[in-house]
């Protein structure tokens, strides 16, 4: 007689099939063929392509290829649409939302069957996952278009927006884009996916049910040419991409200069950390949501699997055993854990670098199971004996592929961790909730879920850092990406120098016999340092005398700089008081010499009145020396079981370019937020009024401020902006000098490590203004939001 649990293992779920009827007959409704959704019309079908169901290559519907012309003609149907859509008001755009919401609710089952049929998934992912996802995100924005005049008072709408999602999660991606777009007031020019667009033209059809203005939203299909027309477009304001990091790159090159706001949520290899004390089953089974999800096809999947070495065998056969229970088949089968992939040429893709991993000689495990005959389809898998350096350990392979790897100690847990290129997600699992907290801030990560995977909600906001790209969606982060400070209107339409008279020759050093050159060095790791170079520049007056000279940097001396900041990693992990009292400090000695400094401020520029400069850098520093405890984070309370703690971070070293314009009130208007908030930076002072910076060596020393957290290159702003854009171990760059191509070139060259920058173009800057110079605003381009997930009450 066989025991029960024997009688349970032989057991097998039965067929349980989702009915197409529905979604096939609204595509026979529309003649299985589909025009471009433009100003609330459908366009005639233009040149087509097909869009076919991965899971047996049927072909489901032709599509449009849109053109260049076709954008055309959408951005101007959204520009038109905007000022009458921001005018509707908070509440008239709220209903309308609200209405969306709805309306997806009441067609759930529609658009989950047809996610399905043209995407892969499962539908059980579709249904369960997706579509309640994506009510709630027009919900949630429903809400802040409400309060948007209330929370929001000192932002306007962007203008008109450009939107380009990838094909894994196409209707979700929408609603996370489309959402907060329109509860901010933008219009959006929409680009669905060429592999997944048929929910994007249902949703089209629910936009007009639910009485979106005509050009509020507009919908072009096609290729890769539809979004190269979107990114370079003139008319864009702003620009929304999730894709890979690649492609990533390229759209930040190709929108260098052009001053559109943009947001990148790229690729990602995340971590998924396991310590002995975990509980390994539930460990095992939120593995699998993570990396078998969706086939794997999921930006933030944890495709990293990190074990503590004690546990390692242990639980590696519990993960065997469940890959061998998992299903795989027809996604419109209920009873399936994994569909198919999206299209042949990733499941090429797949193969070759698991192959690449045999080749190597790492051991590949995929359970015996029959992948069907038609579609794309690839098994589980799970590769051990990877190097840290293999491909399959460092690319993102995209695909239900999990590398396994084991760690001894939680430092080299987080070492392991962070030896990636990327940072979009991590999850740790432990019962040790001193170990997780302990563990989780130290990951460089954008979100980190403990003892679960895969959360996302409305409120929360999602994004990475590094690699995977900057910006946030969802959340209230989320929403400051469609928004802009309405005090860069009022900035001036160029920066405010004061003409010099011809440069006269240096004369003798004032002194006599006794006179000492004073040319001020470089100021690196707390010291000053002559320059690698050694040369030098002359420094004159507003009258064309000769007042000193400068060291020449050049780009050993930002290498060396930056390895100075790196090393003052102390000052990212002291006390927001602590840096308080530092910035406060700096006030104290700079207004003991602060006739000193007004003088120099004088000689340099002709201002007749210097003081009123200095006395405003004293406030400045006082200003952000009383926002450094203060930029708190949030607390979200997501619909599931659990919390969700938004910690603000720093960026980690800073590379500044400083205005001309108020050379030492500039200087500090830059500097002291970003080391308020824990930064490290690497500065370079205005170019043609250095010495208000030069002097401020002996401030810094004086001021308890530990040695690199500020380093000084003077020399050119050109050539050192360029060395800091292009140094891979620098996080972020400003530059606020008012060169419009110096500006573009930060941006273009930023690409290649995908780091931040702020720019100010060849616009000024009223740096005595408060709202122009300080605020939430200037600490946001100074930090980047970690959500970490802890859940309680289960």
């Amino acid at each position: 007689m066989p025991t029960i649990k024997e009688i349970l293992n032989t057991m097998e779920y039965g067929p349980a099939p989702e009915s197409t009827k529905e979604a096939q007959a609204w595509l026979e409704q529309r003649g299985r063929q589909f025009g471009l959704f433009i100003n609330n019309e459908w366009s005639a079908a233009g040149e087509l392509f097909a869009s076919i169901n991965p899971a047996n290559g049927d072909k489901l519907a032709d599509l449009t290829q849109g053109t260049a012309a076709d954008v055309d003609r959408a951005v101007a149907a959204a520009r038109t649409a905007q000022p009458g859509w921001q005018a509707l008001g908070g509440h008239g755009r709220a209903k309308v939302l609200y209405s969306i919401a709805r309306l997806m609710q009441k067609h759930a089952r529609l658009f989950a069957v047809l996610e399905t049929l043209d995407n892969g998934k499962t539908i059980r992912e579709t249904r369960d996952v997706d579509l309640p996802l994506v009510a709630r995100h027009f919900y949630y924005h429903a809400g802040w278009a409400q309060l948007q005049a209330e929370e929001f008072s000192d932002y306007r709408a962007v203008g008109v927006v450009g939107q380009i999602v990838p094909w894994n999660f196409p209707l979700l991606m929408l609603a996370w884009k489309i959402a907060p777009a329109l509860a901010a007031g933008n219009t959006v020019v929409f680009k669905p996916a060429e592999f997944t667009s048929l929910t994007a033209m249902l949703f089209a059809d629910i936009c007009v049910q639910a009485g979106v203005p005509a050009g509020v939203v507009n919908i072009v299909t096609g290729d890769g040419r539809v979004g190269e027309a979107i990114v370079k477009h003139e008319g864009i304001d702003k620009l929304a991409f999730t894709g890979s990091t690649e492609v990533g790159r390229l759209i930040r090159e190709a929108s260098a200069g052009s001053g559109k706001k943009l947001s990148l949520e790229l690729g990602g290899k995340s971590p998924f950390i396991v310590f002995e004390d975990a509980d390994l089953d539930a460990a095992v089974e939120g593995l699998v949501d993570s990396i078998w999800f969706n086939q794997g096809q999921v930006c933030c999947a944890g495709s990293r699997l990190l074990v503590q070495e004690s546990v390692q065998e242990k639980f590696l056969a519990k993960l065997r055993a469940r890959m061998d229970k998992l299903t795989l088949g027809s996604p419109l089968d209920k009873s399936m854990d994994i569909g198919a992939l999206v299209d042949p040429v990733q499941k090429q893709r797949i193969e070759g670098l698991v192959q690449s991993a045999r080749d190597e000689g790492c051991t590949v495990y995929q359970p015996a199971c029959e992948l069907p005959a038609d579609g794309s389809w690839f098994p589980p898998t799970l590769i051990t004996g990877a190097s840290t350096a293999a491909a399959v350990a460092q690319a993102e392979i995209f695909g239900p592929v999990l590398v396994a790897m084991s760690f001894r100690t939680p430092p080299e847990a987080v070492q392991l961790a962070n030896n990636t290129v990327y940072g979009l997600a991590a999850c740790v699992w432990t019962e040790n909730i001193s170990l997780a907290l302990d563990v989780a801030p130290a990951i460089k990560a954008g979100v980190v879920w403990i003892n679960t995977a895969n959360q996302f909600d409305a409120a929360c906001g999602f994004g990475g850092y590094r690699e995977s790209g900057y910006g946030r969606e969802g959340g209230r982060e989320g929403m400051y990406e469609y928004l802009t400070a309405k005090a860069e209107d009022a900035r001036p339409a160029a920066p405010v120098v004061e003409a010099k008279a011809k440069a006269k020759a240096a004369a003798p050093a004032a002194g006599g016999a006794f006179a000492i050159d004073r040319t001020a060095k470089l100021y690196i790791g707390g010291k000053q340092a002559r320059p690698d170079g050694a040369y030098s520049r002359a420094i004159h007056g507003a009258d064309g005398s000769f007042i000193a000279e400068v060291g020449e940097g050049n780009r050993k001396d930002i290498r060396n700089a930056v390895e100075a900041a790196h090393k003052a990693t102390g000052w990212t992990k002291a006390t927001a008081h602590n840096r308080a009292q530092v910035l406060y400090y700096i006030a104290e000695n700079l207004a003991a010499r602060g006739e000193e400094f007004a003088a120099r401020i004088a000689a340099m520029t002709g201002s007749k009145n210097a003081e009123k400069e200095v006395q405003a850098s004293i406030e400045r520093l006082f200003y952000w020396a009383a926002w450094a405890d203060k930029y708190d984070g949030l607390a979200h309370q997501p619909p599931m079981h659990g919390i969700t703690v938004a910690l603000n971070e720093p960026l980690g070293v800073i590379g500044i370019v400083c205005p001309n314009e108020a050379p030492l009130l500039g200087f500090i208007s830059l500097v002291a937020p970003a080391i308020a908030l824990g930064n490290r930076v690497v500065v370079v002072p205005s170019e043609a009024h250095p010495l208000s910076a030069t002097d401020l060596y002996q401030v810094l020393d004086t001021s308890d401020l530990p040695a690199g957290v500020v380093n000084i290159i003077t020399g050119s702003a050109d050539e050192l902006a360029r060395t800091l854009a292009t140094h891979s171990d620098i996080d972020a760059v400003w530059r606020h000098d008012g060169s419009a191509e110096g500006c573009a070139e930060v941006e273009r060259l930023s690409a290649a490590s995908l780091k931040r920058t702020w720019v100010g173009g060849a616009k000024g800057r009223d740096w005595y203004s408060t709202a122009q110079a300080g605020g939430r605003a200037v600490l946001a381009h100074a930090s980047q939001v970690k959500n970490i997930w802890i859940p309680y009450g289960v």
